[in-house]
């Protein structure tokens, strides 16, 4: 993969972009209760701007093709740019202002969330197709977003690519019985987390969600690591372990960008979900999903001792 231009994805991503506001609190309070936060920080998140930034950052050729408002803050943009995120259909727009997420921790990491959806969550009003990165790329991710036009844009460029569901926490109450299994049916691979997977499996009427009819699942599973169907074959691959635990933000997302690159980079599936954790080991070491990007070579040595864990 060495030779390829980098200007030409290897990746496209349609996701959120957000601005995160990260709160934590001594607990959650009750209804119509209050409590006192802790800690603030605001920092740029969003399911597809962690997915593509930390692919880019780690040297996987990249496309975000998002929406975002005329408000989104030009230094977060030009982060983005810094990144080597191919933004080519990186569009602004009018309409709406851009996606804002507010997320509560505990002490026990547990989260609460408050999530303004901005043009993502209505992008068929926008009447903007964005599928040039996606039809040229090897692997296109969809993640949070209208589901309506996620399974568009997937029809206008199945056949090319190897498309990646992943309704992530929108699995809940945005995916139902009826659009997930019409989306789901034009995919080639699943991801999501255990929580999500309750949800996921009961639309297609599934007792495990690793039977979900495509080529490849894969459900993460906090401490526990993560389980993955590859064609027949079911493997458990073991969590990486982090130097300290502060903000579980972004993990999963950090989680599919390593994958990605180390598929880019010519690892094996298997041994690419190792190394995949691995990223994601970095990512919750600091508050925010993108503060504490690793070097590729900081990857490969925290993934080695735990390759030849693949059960």
């Amino acid at each position: 993969m060495g030779g390829r231009d980098l200007s030409e994805p290897f990746l496209s991503v349609y996701g959120h972009v957000t601005v995160d506001q990260i709160l934590t609190v001594r607990k959650h309070p009750e209804p119509n209760t209050s409590e006192d936060v802790l800690t603030k920080t605001t920092v740029l998140g969003g399911t597809g701007t962690n997915i593509a930034v930390m692919a880019a950052s780690l040297g996987c050729p990249t496309a975000l093709c998002a929406f975002v408002g005329n408000d989104f803050p030009s230094q977060y943009e030009e982060m983005m740019a810094a990144s080597g995120l191919i933004m080519d259909e990186f569009v602004h727009v009018d309409r709406y202002e851009t996606s804002t997420a507010v997320v509560v921790n505990d002490p026990d990491l547990m989260q609460k969330v408050l999530f303004y959806q901005g043009p993502q969550g209505y992008a068929d009003d926008l009447g903007i197709m964005l599928k040039s990165n996606a039809s040229r790329s090897e692997y296109v991710h969809f993640c949070t977003g209208q589901p309506s036009y996620y399974t568009s844009v997937i029809e206008e460029v199945r056949g090319g690519p190897k498309i990646s569901l992943d309704p992530a926490q929108e699995s809940h109450r945005i995916w139902n019985a009826e659009n997930f299994p019409r989306a789901l049916a034009l995919s080639d691979n699943l991801f999501c987390n255990n929580f999500e997977a309750e949800s996921l499996r009961k639309y297609i009427s599934k007792e495990d969600i690793l039977d979900a009819d495509v080529d490849m699942v894969v459900c993460t599973r906090g401490s526990e690591g993560s389980v993955a169907r590859i064609g027949d074959e079911i493997i458990n691959i073991p969590l990486v372990k982090a130097e300290s635990v502060v903000d579980a933000t972004g993990a999963g997302d950090s989680y599919r960008a390593g994958f990605y690159t180390s598929l880019y980079k010519g690892h094996e599936v298997a041994e690419s979900l190792v190394i995949a954790s691995a990223v994601a080991s970095f990512v919750v070491e600091k508050t925010g999903a993108l503060t504490n990007i690793p070097t590729w070579d900081q990857v490969m040595e925290r993934a080695e001792p735990y390759i030849g864990q693949i059960a």
